[in-house]
C-alpha cells in the first residue's frame, strides 16, 4: 500500500499529501484505526477524502494507507438476509463480536467465508462458454437460486473442470481454458460500486406488482421491473408505504436500503 499522510481534518472531510499513485474514487485507509474513506478530489498534489467513520482523534500527520482499488461490493451466495452498514460491514457478524456499539475501523467479511453451499452445475466439461454464462446454481433460500456466472473479463473459452457438491465462496467451482491459458472461477466476486452492472437486453415491462394496497394498485400501478417514486413532506407517510410495500407486496425478494432514516424507522424494519 502506497502510504501518505494527513495535513488536514475537517468533519468527515481529509486531505492527505504523499498519495502520488492514487485515482479518483480509490478506497484508503486513514489513521492508525485503519478508518474506510474515498478519495473525493486529487488537486495540486492533495487528496481530500471522504471519511465513512468518526474522525475523532484524526489529526496532521497521522498516516493514510491507498488501497489502489476502488470501492468494491461482495457478490455471491450469503448476500441474501444480511444486514449490511454502507460500506457493507455486516452489522449482525459485528454485533456477535463487540456488542451494539461497532468500534472505528471495525472490518469483518460482507459474505461469510466458512459456510459450504451445495454447488450444482449447469455445464459439462468441453461446454463452450463467455462472460455471462451460467455455469452452475445455489439454492441460497428456499425460494431463491442464486445462478453463478463467468465473470466479465474471460473471453470464449471452454469449460476444462467443473466441480459439483459442497464448497465455500472462494472455492475453485469451475476452471475455464481460455486460449490455453487456466482462469479459475469462484461463487464471490468483487464489484465495484460505482460501475452499473452490464446486461445483455432490458425485458419489456409486462407484470404488474400486486402491492396489497388497493389505492396504489388502482390508481398508481407499479410494473414488475419497473420504478415507482413517493415524494413528500416530513411525517407525510412515506416510509410507511415504504414499509408496506416491503411487507406485503407480491414480490420473491426485498431490499430495503435505508438511506437518511430515522432510527426508530430502522429498528422497525429489522424487528419485523
Amino acid at each position: 500500500m502506497e502510504a501518505g499522510k494527513i495535513v488536514k481534518v475537517s468533519g468527515p472531510l481529509v486531505v492527505a499529501e504523499g498519495l502520488t499513485n492514487a485515482k479518483m474514487y480509490d478506497v484508503v485507509e486513514v489513521g492508525e484505526s485503519r478508518l474506510i474513506g474515498e478519495i473525493i478530489e486529487l488537486r495540486h498534489g492533495l487528496a481530500s477524502i471522504q471519511v465513512y467513520e468518526e474522525t475523532a482523534g484524526l489529526g496532521p500527520e497521522d498516516p493514510v494507507y491507498s488501497t489502489g482499488e476502488p470501492l468494491c461490493v461482495e457478490l455471491g451466495p450469503g448476500l441474501i438476509s444480511s444486514i449490511y452498514d454502507g460500506v457493507q460491514r455486516p452489522l449482525d457478524i459485528l454485533r456477535n463480536l463487540m456488542g451494539d456499539f461497532v468500534v472505528r475501523g471495525a472490518d469483518a467479511p460482507a459474505i461469510d467465508r466458512e459456510k459450504k453451499w451445495v454447488f450444482e452445475p449447469t455445464v459439462k466439461a468441453g461446454d463452450q462458454v463467455v462472460a455471462g454464462d451460467i455455469v452452475g446454481q445455489v439454492q441460497e433460500t428456499s425460494i431463491i437460486r442464486h445462478r453463478i456466472m463467468v465473470p466479465l473479463g474471460i473471453k470464449r473459452g471452454r469449460i476444462k473442470e467443473i466441480f459439483s457438491g459442497q464448497a465455500t465462496v472462494e472455492d475453485t467451482v469451475a476452471v475455464v481454458d481460455v486460449d490455453g491459458e487456466k482462469r479459475e472461477i469462484t461463487m464471490l466476486t468483487r464489484w465495484p460500486v460505482r460501475r452499473p452492472r452490464p446486461y445483455k437486453e432490458k425485458l419489456p415491462l409486462e407484470a404488474p406488482v400486486v402491492t396489497g394496497q388497493r389505492v396504489i394498485d388502482t390508481f398508481f400501478p407499479i410494473t414488475k421491473g419497473g420504478t415507482a417514486c413517493v415524494p413528500g413532506p416530513f411525517g407525510s407517510g412515506k416510509t410507511v408505504i415504504q414499509h408496506q410495500l416491503a411487507k406485503w407486496a407480491d414480490s420473491e425478494m426485498v431490499v430495503f436500503v435505508g438511506c437518511g432514516e430515522r432510527g426508530n424507522e430502522m429498528t422497525d424494519v429489522l424487528i419485523e
